[in-house]
């Protein structure tokens, strides 16, 4: 509840419970995700709306073997539960599996060590025409500086193939205090090799595209997503009569 009132106050308007599953692990299953409504009582309200902060279910598996992502293949019923499903590969090849083949929202980039590979574009082009996203977190560049040179390292490294596309940022806060503004995280872009604009999409416009990717996934068809175009002023004096016009000007 803490962690939700600071995400509200700092501008949040939806959040995801992260469930995470590292096959490594002993008696690891898959369960359905605990309802919303179970853990918070009461939602805090959105600044500036009437509508009350959005809490996402998100699946998390930790993949370091092939016959890990079987899971991902069958037609698990909890697994279509979750809102968002994200994938941690492991390996060169786990990653060129998650970008190619498997049916995820999110691929999760190794922030608190060097990455044992490099990054292929063929398939990060794939992942980015599927419309599956990469994922960054921020909270172990904030945690300390060794994790910090290894965020900026592979972030910079996956922006060259990538070109700045398809990036979300993400905090991964256990911990209220290790959370950041929307206006903060876009800034620390900045130093992952993105540009302003792309900054500002990795928290939100992207965000937004993950979230609807996962209703598409969970559908099996299709999401239609409305939204009101704003008029543009040459529009509005075209809309008005000519008599209304003159006198105005008169």
């Amino acid at each position: 509840q803490n962690i939700l009132t600071v995400c509200f106050s700092v501008g949040y308007s939806a959040v995801a419970l992260n469930h995470v599953i590292d096959f490594k692990e002993k008696k690891q299953e898959i369960i359905k995700p605990v309802s919303p409504s179970e853990l918070f009582p009461s939602l805090p309200i959105v600044q500036g709306t009437s509508k009350k902060i959005k809490v996402l279910t998100r699946l998390t598996l930790v993949v370091s073997d092939p016959s890990h992502c079987n899971l991902l293949r069958s037609t698990s019923a909890n697994i279509r539960l979750y809102d968002i499903i994200a994938v941690f590969p492991k390996t060169e090849k786990l990653f060129h599996i998650a970008c190619t083949t498997l049916d995820v929202d999110l691929v999760c980039i190794n922030v608190t060590e060097k990455l044992p590979f490099y990054f292929r574009r063929p398939p990060v082009n794939m992942a980015i025409d599927r419309g599956i996203y990469f994922e960054l977190l921020y909270t172990p560049a904030i945690k300390d500086s060794t994790m910090r040179r290894y965020a900026i390292s592979n972030a910079i490294s996956l922006m060259q193939v990538c070109k700045g596309k398809n990036i979300v940022i993400s905090s991964a806060a256990e911990r209220a205090l290790e959370l950041r503004g929307p206006y903060d995280v876009a800034n620390l872009g900045l130093l992952f090799g993105l540009s302003e604009s792309e900054a500002k999409a990795a928290v939100s416009t992207n965000c937004r595209a993950t979230m609807l990717h996962g209703e598409t996934r969970k559908s099996a068809c299709g999401v239609v997503y409305t939204v009101k175009k704003p008029r543009k002023v040459e529009e509005e004096e075209t809309a008005v009569p000519a008599c209304k016009k003159a006198k105005t000007q008169a």
